[in-house]
C-alpha cells in the first residue's frame, strides 16, 4: 500500500519536529559544558565561541570529592543488578513452573506495588531506614533500589520463562538432574535476551534516580551522581559548565550500555511482555 506524499511529507516534518526537540537540549548541553561559565547565557548565542576549552571536564575528572559520586554510582547500581536479577530469576522460575497456595495473590501483590508511585512511600522508608540504624549508608540506598526494581523483574523474567516450554525441564530431571541445574544450564542461557533488558533497566533506574538517593544520604562519600550534579548549584552562584559536564560524564555509560545490549534488550523486552 502506497503512502500519499501529503501524508508522508507530514511524517518526515513531524519526525524532523520531534528530532529537533530532542537534539536541540543535548546539543546545548554539549556546548555549554565548553564554553566559560559567562559565556553560556551570552545574547546571541553561539554554537561555539573564544571560550571554547574543555576545562570544566578537567576540573571533574580531577576533583576526588566529584570522582567519589561516580565510584558509589558504579558500585550502587552494580549490585543491585546482580541482587535483583538472582532474586528475580529464581522467584520467576517459582512462578512459571510451580503452583502453590496464594500464588495468584502474590503475583497481584507484585503487580499493584508497580502502580504505587514511589514518592509516597519515601517518608515511610525514611523512618524504616532510621529505625533500623542504616541511614546514610549504601546499604540503604541498596535495599531500597532492589525493593523497588525487583517487581518490575520478576514480571519480566516470568513472561519470558512462561515462553520457554517445560519440557525443557523435565528432560534435565529425566537424565537425573535438579531443578537447580536445569535452571542454570538450560533456561539460563535461553534467558539472556531477558536478563540483559532487565539488568538494563535496573541499572538506569539507579544510576538516574535522585529523591531517595537525597533523603537516605547525607554525606558525600555515599551520594551518587544525580545529588553531585545537583551539589553544583551553590546559594549565590551555579558552575553551569561543571554541571553540564558532569552530566555529560553521567550519561555517557548509560548511553554505551544501551548501544551495546540494544539489541537484546529490545528482543527481551518484546518476549517478556508475551505471556506472564
Amino acid at each position: 500500500m502506497k503512502t500519499k506524499p501529503g501524508k508522508r511529507i507530514a511524517l518526515w516534518i513531524a519526525l524532523i519536529v520531534a528530532a529537533l526537540f530532542s537534539g536541540l537540549p543535548i546539543l546545548w548541553l554539549i556546548s555549554s559544558s565548553l564554553k566559560s561559565n559567562a559565556n553560556i547565557f551570552a545574547v546571541p548565542p553561539k554554537l561555539i565561541d573564544e571560550s571554547f576549552s574543555f576545562t570544566a571536564y578537567k576540573e571533574v575528572l580531577s576533583d576526588p570529592a566529584k570522582l567519589r559520586f561516580f565510584l558509589n554510582s558504579y558500585a550502587i547500581a552494580g549490585i543491585v543488578v546482580v541482587i535483583t536479577l538472582a532474586i528475580a530469576l529464581l522467584a520467576a522460575y517459582s512462578f512459571s513452573r510451580f503452583d502453590f497456595p496464594g500464588k495468584k495473590i502474590i503475583n497481584t501483590i507484585i503487580i499493584s506495588v508497580q502502580a504505587v508511585p514511589p514518592i509516597t512511600l519515601l517518608i515511610p522508608y525514611l523512618v524504616l531506614v532510621v529505625k533500623l540504624r542504616i541511614y546514610d549508608s549504601y546499604l540503604a540506598l541498596i535495599a531500597t533500589y532492589v525493593v523497588f526494581t525487583l517487581p518490575y523483574a520478576i514480571l519480566m523474567l516470568t513472561g519470558y520463562l512462561n515462553t520457554l516450554p517445560k519440557e525443557l525441564d523435565e528432560a534435565v530431571l529425566i537424565d537425573g538432574g535438579s531443578r537447580f541445574k536445569a535452571l542454570w544450564r538450560v533456561l539460563v542461557p535461553s534467558c539472556i535476551p531477558s536478563l540483559v533488558s532487565v539488568g538494563l533497566y535496573t541499572f538506569i533506574q539507579c544510576w538516574n534516580e535522585y529523591l531517595y538517593a537525597l533523603t537516605l544520604t547525607k554525606s558525600n562519600e555515599i551520594r551518587t551522581i544525580p545529588i553531585g550534579i545537583a551539589s553544583l548549584m551553590g546559594q549565590y552562584a551555579f558552575e553551569w559548565n561543571q554541571i553540564m559536564a558532569m552530566s555529560i560524564l553521567g550519561s555517557l555509560p548509560v548511553i554505551i550500555i544501551a548501544l551495546f545490549f540494544q539489541k537484546y534488550f529490545i528482543s527481551g523486552m518484546t518476549a517478556g511482555a508475551v505471556k506472564i
